[in-house]
């Protein structure tokens, strides 16, 4: 039984593309897309619980991570162009088809390979990701993002802080569940964005969010067309992506397995053992 997880760089398109792998190629895949404001780093416990039965392949990317961070005036930091790149890293790698993983930024970066190529999905596994509502927590950002003003842009790039980044973990969380998150994983997180002229590629990101607003419609004409196989992971007390949210994809998939755990936005963090024997269950059942 081999659980080694291998750490690795491909060049993709010029740029270099750290990622984690981990398993048997013979056997299924799983692309696991990380969420804002971490990396590949979070799904290290899954890749390593899971890697007897499975293929898995988590890439950090472009500004995340451990992945190259070009100037923006060399690359264009929109979730379109990310997520083209990400596909492109799967073609690099050879990775044919696979379930996706998506998790925050990774759900609207996986969605957009999902729509553009339908061939390659096996499954979706989704956790604490959008698709269909924007909760009242966004509203000064959107009103940024639709009627900007220096000051506005003082109060939305206030997230983009150590604490900001720790809240990322910890909001909304009780005692016992914040005695489930590891310090260093946020502590990675800010060490990255710390770098200079991180925090303004991620304020230039997280504004081109309101472009994934307008795919929401197209993600789900794909869900309702393809009707891939569908597990929804949501940890209740998440205070950025509403609970709200993850019945809301029994609409255009009513097959959809849908879970609501007692847990937190990084649910990994907070209910490991539960995500686990779901995914476990999903990826051996279907």
């Amino acid at each position: 039984m081999n659980r080694q997880i291998f750490n690795r760089t491909i060049t993709v398109d010029g740029l270099d593309i750290f990622y984690r792998e981990a398993g048997n190629r013979k056997n299924q895949s799983l692309l696991l897309l990380h969420g804002f404001p971490t990396s590949s780093v979070m799904f290290k416990n899954l890749m390593t619980a899971l890697a007897d039965k499975f293929h898995l392949v988590a890439p950090d990317y472009p500004g995340f991570g451990f992945s190259a961070f070009p100037d923006k005036s060399n690359f264009e930091y929109t979730f379109k162009n990310i997520s083209q790149y990400i596909n492109r890293f799967t073609e690099e790698i050879g990775l044919k088809s696979y379930t996706i993983y998506l998790h925050d930024y990774g759900c609207p970066i996986g969605l957009r390979i999902c729509v553009d190529h339908p061939e390659k999905i096996e499954r979706i596994i989704v956790q604490n990701g959008n698709t269909y509502i924007i909760e009242p927590i966004w509203g000064e950002m959107i009103d940024y993002w639709e009627h900007p003003t220096e000051e506005k842009k003082k109060k939305v790039y206030a997230f983009l802080s150590e604490q900001g980044t720790r809240e990322q973990y910890t909001l909304g969380l009780s005692e016992e569940l914040l005695a489930r998150t590891s310090p260093e994983a946020w502590i990675l997180d800010w060490e990255r964005m710390s770098r200079p002229g991180n925090l303004d590629m991620q304020f230039e990101l997280n504004c081109d969010y309101k472009n994934n607003l307008k795919m929401f419609p197209v993600f789900q004409e794909y869900f309702r067309t393809f009707q891939p196989p569908a597990l929804i992971i949501w940890g209740k007390y998440d205070v950025y992506f509403d609970v709200a949210e993850a019945p809301c994809y029994k609409r255009d998939l009513p097959n959809a397995q849908v879970h609501i755990l007692e847990g937190g936005h990084m649910a990994l963090e907070t209910n490991f053992d539960e995500v686990l024997e779901l995914v476990d269950n999903f990826m051996s059942s279907t």
